[in-house]
């Protein structure tokens, strides 16, 4: 059984020293299901509140704007990734670079690599990662059958979506061309790739003193391993309770393949402070394939980061200290 450390500390120092700023498109949401973003509001509440329970000197905003003049705060902790308009992840990042107030998690151009789909996936295919083959059709670029993969069934969506937003499948070439359509008229660029029976296997990465450590493996276990799970089935905005279910990965075989491939893949990306991997697990056949990684992602303790803590024997509260300690360490804001 694996031995994990304890979690890190914020010095009492620092709390009283420092003022840090959390931003999240529902940062001050107090309802319940957003008609929209589903459980994502949800979870910015309760990252509020685990902040305010830390004893931070906390400042709480819900756009970009509060980072155009100087916030005045020491450090930012950035949630606000899908703002609503193209490649909005990278932007945060950005404007705390440009009022050079540092931040958690990775830099603006590993985000954009990380996010990118496409990209992530030569990053993995080149550190000798199984990768499945794909095709990525830019918005304004030629939409051509020649470099398509030829498969019986393809998955097409926004090749930098999160939590599947705008995924659709197809069957010939015909129907990929429709898909990609639609979502050039979403103003994204679209990503096409065979689809892969199976079950997505998440790897949660956080930062220790340093050095990236794997908290337990988590699957989404599919009762039907050919079903395409939708955005909004991820975000609880319709049942999806007999689709499949968020369990503990404990296979030895395949836990130590794939935290192999994962450590391959992550030396692309350091420091990133947190992500989760993701690989697609054919259990039958002990098939593994990468499948995209997302830094900055969902830390709710109902999802795979706040669950695998608990695994861990870490409390949710535990785990935002700890990612938060080592970040303000690495910026060298912890004496």
């Amino acid at each position: 059984m694996t031995t994990f450390p304890e979690p890190l500390r914020i010095s009492e120092d620092a709390k009283r020293r420092l003022t840090i700023l959390f931003i999240a498109k529902n940062a001050l949401w107090e309802g319940n299901l957003h008609p929209e973003d589903g459980n994502h509001a949800l979870y910015h509440r309760e990252m509020r509140e685990t902040l305010e329970g830390l004893g931070l000197n906390l400042k709480v905003a819900q756009s970009h704007d509060v980072m155009f003049d100087p916030p005045g705060v020491d450090f930012v902790f950035p949630l606000l990734n899908r703002a609503g308009f193209f490649n909005s992840e990278m932007l945060l990042p950005l404007l705390c670079e440009r009022a050079k107030i540092p931040y958690l998690g990775a830099s603006p151009i590993l985000r954009g690599l990380s996010d990118d789909k496409h990209l992530a996936k030569r990053a993995a295919r080149d550190a000798g990662v199984p990768t499945a083959p794909w095709a990525i059709y830019r918005r304004g670029a030629p939409v051509t059958p020649d470099k398509c993969p030829e498969a019986d069934r393809y998955v097409i969506k926004p090749n930098a979506s999160s939590a599947s937003w705008g995924v659709e499948d197809a069957y010939d070439w015909e129907g990929v061309k429709a898909a990609v359509a639609r979502t050039h008229a979403d103003r994204h660029d679209a990503i096409v790739e065979p689809f892969l029976e199976g079950s997505d296997v998440e790897v949660p990465v956080i930062t220790i003193r340093g050095e990236p450590m794997i908290l337990p493996m988590m699957i989404f276990r599919q009762a039907d391993p050919a079903h395409l799970r939708t955005y909004y089935e991820k975000r609880d905005l319709v049942d999806r309770s007999q689709k499949y279910s968020l369990d503990a990965f404990t296979d030895p075989d395949l836990t130590a393949r794939i935290a192999d491939l994962t450590r391959k893949t992550w030396e692309e990306y350091r420091p990133f402070d947190y992500g989760r991997f993701e690989f697609r697990v054919n259990e039958a056949t002990g098939e593994v394939t990468f499948l995209e990684l997302n830094l900055n992602c969902n830390l709710w303790s109902q999802k795979v980061f706040g669950r695998a803590a608990k695994l861990a024997g870490w409390s949710q509260s535990d785990l935002i200290e700890t990612l938060l300690a080592e970040s303000l360490s690495r910026h060298g804001l912890m004496r």
